[in-house]
């Protein structure tokens, strides 16, 4: 199975409970047919780069999964289905994209150097 990276953009027009219903429900193809969610991260309310369907903000969701490559076509007609969906991205992953999420989920990034390298470094 590959690993594969999906961001969608829900319209904004949606409330907070019908965009994780969206959610869900994508969420759901994904484990009946096989899929293994590896992280979910809800980004929230963002500013598009461009006006898309005369709308400049979305509902912003990134899912990561391990699935059978035949998943990716159904899951992609799915989003073409449903009118909530603005956009959508499906990516997959290479073995040096998959070390850096892993890292970005242990925190490995952003964290503070100790006050004894900072006090070194100036």
């Amino acid at each position: 199975m590959q690993q594969y990276e999906t961001v969608i953009v829900l319209t904004p027009l949606l409330s907070v409970e019908v965009a994780k219903e969206a959610i869900a429900k994508f969420t759901k193809i994904l484990t009946d047919n096989g899929a293994e969610i590896i992280q979910e991260d809800n980004w929230g309310l963002r500013k598009l780069a461009y006006p898309v369907q005369k709308k400049t903000t979305g509902y912003y969701h990134l899912t990561e999964y391990k699935a059978p490559g035949e998943l990716i076509n159904k899951l992609e007609t799915e989003f073409r289905r449903d009118e909530r969906v603005v956009r959508f991205l499906t990516i997959s992953l290479d073995k040096h994209a998959i070390a850096y999420n892993e890292k970005k989920r242990s925190g490995a990034f952003n964290q503070r150097k100790p006050k004894t390298e900072e006090a070194a470094a100036r």
